[in-house]
């Protein structure tokens, strides 16, 4: 088996409405210092096999079809 997460986040530029509310919430709790908050996501992926090539190029295809929205995110993935 192969394990692997994949983190999406939004490209530089892109509005993150869901970022800025929680640097508010963040202010109003009382957290000083924080500047910018960006939100993302990650997924834990579980791979039969253990061809990591083959397993990178299969994640890869994952993230342009269905994980992440090309357009105006960012990928990057981690292999264990």
């Amino acid at each position: 088996m192969i394990k692997a997460r994949v983190t999406v986040t939004l490209k530089n530029g892109v509005l993150d409405p869901q970022g800025k509310a929680i640097e508010g919430a963040l202010g109003a709790l009382g957290f000083s210092g924080v500047d910018q908050v960006r939100q993302g996501k990650v997924f834990d992926v579980m791979l039969d096999g253990t061809d990591k090539v083959r397993a990178e190029a299969d994640l890869k295809d994952m993230c342009e079809k269905l994980l992440a929205n090309t357009v105006i995110e960012n990928y990057t993935i981690a292999l264990d």
